[in-house]
């Protein structure tokens, strides 16, 4: 089961890439002599496009296999049957277990899928805080 971005919050990243993108691209066609800046900005929009279809395929949570794993550079990951205490602090869920911890921020969850992840992590027989 996957869990997903909020739609909010995907459309960031992509309005950024197109916004950085219109200004490289006009940089690079205006100037006579476009400077190394102008290109680095088509860069930084190639990075929040690659982002932005980076999340949307493969979402922010990933619960399969008895694991749930973090989908992103940080690739963190635990068996849910290792989870000792889940705490709740500031809107984050907090998964501990005897030598990890995993953070999910709930705040760019969408709420469907949030609602699945609490019924999921209510069917674990662990400790709330």
């Amino acid at each position: 089961m996957k869990i997903a971005f909020k739609k909010r919050y995907l459309n960031i990243s992509l309005v950024l890439g197109i916004v950085w993108l219109i200004f490289g691209l006009l940089e690079i066609f205006i100037k006579e002599t476009p400077y190394w800046t102008d290109y680095a900005t088509l860069v930084i929009s190639v990075a929040y496009l690659v982002l932005f279809f980076y999340q949307k395929q493969k979402k922010y949570l990933t619960i399969e296999n008895g694991t749930i794993a973090i989908n992103g550079y940080s690739g963190k990951q635990l068996n849910l049957n290792e989870i000792i205490q889940i705490k709740k602090f500031a809107g984050d869920y907090i998964l501990k277990t005897d030598q990890k911890e995993l953070t999910i921020n709930t705040q760019i969850i969408d709420q469907k899928s949030l609602i699945t992840l609490n019924e999921t992590l209510e069917k674990l027989n662990v400790e709330w805080k």
